[in-house]
């Protein structure tokens, strides 16, 4: 039977198979990446080795950036498979196979199996969205919970225009938990995101008043918005509540001011253009993002005849209300997360991650929409598919082999730190360019489909070979070139592991030292605040009453002052890469 049968009988196994086999195994391949990676595990381990799974700390110390809700997902995962780099990631692993089995479900309850599968593969078969999930970042786990939020909210509606009131309650329950779970994953905002949206999605209902008088239950069931705002608010408050009853309000107002500064001031290092966001989905969600822009001005899905069976399971898209006004939503929750992220002032990639649910669904609706009409896919999208391929497959392609033959470009890099770095011998076994090379001819394959009027083929090749070339690019690429940068240093913590000393990064920010030295609960209270990194420097470099050896982590280009602190019994021990490792030996009275 057909995969493109809407009546297919194995997408939903194919698509768990699929996801364990491309998600799993490239866990553990790299180490965790400075910083966010390895903040959040470095969070999750201190729970661990501290005992206090009620608050969120960096050293030891109060980290009020984040809510726990990740980091105790991130902590069951390391109390069964142990401290490193699969747990950590783990949450986020499982969290896209659930993602992909929603989308399924979803699809198929609002249109039919087809777009369920098609929504699922857009999403694992692009490339921001398929390596989120394999890592150990929040967003995937907070994105999920925000869409959960909206499709409760969504089904209050529908249920409540069918004259439902218990079942429009508890979807209104429902709705309230993953949102209130949004919140304890990072804050307010998950509140705002899906508050904002159903704001816009109110304001734009006259677009249903054409087909049906939706019934827009949260004005007329005063039931239902009552109970989504006690559950929104019993959730989110279970642990603000309780961390402001034990240790008062000051952290709790620390962390409002931090999310206020975080919008309306550029953080170091994340200024970045308005349209920023803009770049980050069209590039980065590559290739869904070269369909689901088609999306936005098709108004109804035809329906999609591509069965051969003689049942009577025809989906009517056209009076489709549930499906039509979902699409509405999607649209809302996409202009929202773009339109609010792009004037926050501080930007970073992952901010508008949650803009990847929607744009993977209207892919899946251009998509099927190509499929039921069997046209030719526009010339634009063709193009864009083209270049961008081919851009992604050449990159890969090349730099293997440029990594191979580095030192003849090394005049053309200005920072010593990198030419020092690259300078390292990393194993290449000079076959990898055929990772590219695999990939590029995939892209023009799937081109030459698209141009054939080959939709089916076209659709496959391009989504799963971009999904089989991202596991193969986390499993062998991504370590080859992390030896190069900071796998010099996490390796030089990882043997300071078992032993009592000092190791902190001089002149640069890490938190590298902690997760991966393992460091225990400092009992000194020189070296107890992370906030205050200069103090820790200069007194671990001159105390008189340092209590263990010290050990200095320099970037090569910042080791001018610490060679200065050599007649204070600094010493160099060696370099590695772009890094120099010195040592203060504990002080003999």
């Amino acid at each position: 039977m057909n995969l493109f049968n809407k009546n297919y009988p194995y997408h939903l196994p194919l698509l768990i198979a699929g996801a364990v086999l491309l998600l799993f195994p490239a866990l553990g391949a790299v180490h965790l990446f400075d910083w966010d990676e390895i903040n959040f595990a470095e969070s999750a381990r201190e729970m661990l080795t501290s005992g206090d799974y009620r608050h969120v700390q960096i050293n030891y110390e109060p980290f009020i950036e984040k809510p726990p809700l990740f980091f105790w997902l991130q902590v069951i995962c390391m109390k069964i498979f142990g401290v490193n780099e699969f747990a950590a990631r783990l949450p986020n692993a499982i969290c896209g196979v659930i993602t992909l089995i929603l989308f399924y479900k979803i699809g198929k309850k609002l249109y039919d199996k087809l777009f369920g599968f098609l929504w699922a593969l857009a999403y694992i078969g692009s490339f921001l969205p398929n390596l989120y999930f394999k890592s150990a970042i929040i967003d995937p786990v907070f994105n999920l919970f925000i869409f959960l939020g909206l499709y409760f909210l969504m089904q209050t509606i529908w249920s409540a225009d069918d004259k439902k009131l218990a079942q429009s309650i508890k979807n209104a329950v429902l709705s309230g938990f993953f949102t209130g779970l949004a919140v304890l994953t990072k804050g307010p905002v998950g509140f705002l995101l899906v508050f904002l949206s159903f704001l816009v999605f109110w304001i734009s209902k006259q677009e249903f008043s054409k087909i049906k008088n939706l019934s827009f239950v949260p004005v007329g069931n005063w039931q239902s918005v009552l109970m989504y705002a006690l559950t929104v608010f019993l959730v989110s408050c279970f642990w603000f509540a309780m961390d402001v009853y034990e240790r008062g309000a000051g952290y709790f107002i620390e962390f409002i001011n931090y999310q206020i500064r975080l919008f309306t001031t550029p953080d170091a290092g994340h200024e970045q253009p308005f349209f920023y966001h803009f770049v980050v989905v069209l590039v980065g969600c590559f290739p869904m993002s070269a369909f689901g822009l088609r999306a936005f001005y098709y108004k109804n899905l035809p329906e999609n005849d591509n069965t051969n069976d003689n049942t009577n399971e025809k989906n009517n898209t056209k009076n489709n209300i549930k499906g039509n006004s979902f699409r509405v939503m999607m649209l809302c929750i996409f202009w929202v997360v773009m339109v609010v992220f792009s004037i926050a002032q501080t930007k970073i990639v992952h901010y508008s991650s949650m803009a990847y649910f929607p744009l993977s669904f209207l892919c899946a609706y251009a998509l099927y929409h190509l499929l039921a009409e069997n046209v030719f896919v526009s010339r634009w999208s063709v193009f864009f598919v083209a270049f961008l391929g081919s851009i992604f497959g050449l990159a890969l392609t090349i730099l293997p082999i440029a990594f191979q033959y580095k030192e003849k470009f090394f005049y053309l890099i200005e920072d010593n730190f990198a030419v020092a770095c690259l300078s390292q011998d990393v194993f290449w076994g000079g076959w990898e360019f055929l990772i590219g090379a695999f990939y590029l001819f995939c892209v023009w394959l799937g081109v030459y489909y698209f141009s054939k009027k080959m939709l089916q083929k076209a659709i496959l090749t391009l989504f799963l070979s971009t999904a089989i070339f991202l596991s193969a690019l986390t499993v062998i690429i991504a370590p080859k070139i992390e030896a190069y940068f900071q796998k010099p240093m996490i390796d030089f913590y990882e043997n300071l592991a078992q032993k009592d000393v000092y190791a902190i990064p001089f002149q640069f920010k890490s938190y590298a030292q902690y997760f991966y030295k393992k460091v225990p609960k400092y009992t000194h209270k020189k070296a107890y605040n992370y906030k205050e990194k200069f103090m820790v420097e200069q007194w671990l470099l001159r105390g008189d009453d340092v209590d263990k050896p010290a050990y200095f982590v320099i970037k090569v280009n910042d080791t001018l002052e610490m060679r200065m602190h050599e007649p204070l019994g600094v010493k160099k021990m060696h370099q590695k890469g772009g890094f120099v490792f010195y040592e203060r030996k504990l002080q003999k009275k």
